[in-house]
């Protein structure tokens, strides 16, 4: 029993501190790259010797990886808890998910963007396996929109002669060119422009 209790505070602290190397990696990444981004530094941040981030991964793109699984899975949460919240029609979940990330981006200060954009930016010409490890998150960022979209074009929202999963894929791209202007300008009118015009515009109820 003992052994157990042990065991089990054992996997928990080696957890808490994985976590700790994934989100202080995670926080310096975003806002320098990940070429830029040194391991020693990313060490003496998260106060987690050497030794104990080989435990954990790897190499630096073992780490990579982490970082993006992590990431990934954040935002398909945060997806989840908008997307799916049936309390509304299907726009105003769009609307109330891009409104949550224009917040966030005006609270950093137009600093740092979208990770997976970055490293796309960054590392698609250099790493096929983190390549295609952000075009599936992208993918699978662009199925959860259209299948929202899908629900809005059913209930006569928006109309039907456009094609779900072109919006949803014109959405991410005009986001994440929004998240890039943002970053130049050090303002958030590229992101109300987005907002304006997806939801002034291109999902205008229909009448």
């Amino acid at each position: 029993m003992t052994r157990s209790v042990e065991t089990t505070g054992t996997a928990k602290i080696r957890e808490t501190t994985r976590l700790t190397l994934i989100r202080t990696g995670l926080g310096i990444i975003r806002e320098k790259g990940f070429n830029n981004s040194g391991l020693q530094e990313i060490l003496q941040a998260s106060g987690v010797p050497k030794g104990s981030f080989y435990h954990f991964f790897a190499s630096k793109e073992d780490f990579g990886l982490a970082i993006i699984e992590y990431d990934a899975g954040e935002h398909q949460r945060e997806m989840e808890r908008f997307l799916g919240d049936t309390s509304c029609g299907a726009v105003e979940r769009l609307r109330r998910y891009f409104e949550a990330k224009c917040r966030y981006f005006e609270s950093r200060r137009h600093r740092e963007g979208c990770l997976l954009g970055n490293l796309g930016q960054e590392l698609a010409d250099q790493n096929e396996t983190f390549r295609v490890r952000i075009e599936r998150f992208f993918a699978d960022w662009c199925a959860a929109l259209a299948a929202c979209l899908k629900e809005a074009q059913k209930a006569r929202e928006i109309p039907t002669h456009l094609s779900p999963d072109s919006l949803a894929a014109f959405l991410v791209n005009s986001w994440e060119g929004a998240i890039t202007q943002m970053k130049i300008t050090k303002s958030t009118e590229p992101l109300q422009l987005f907002m304006d015009f997806v939801f002034g515009v291109l999902l205008k109820p229909c009448s």
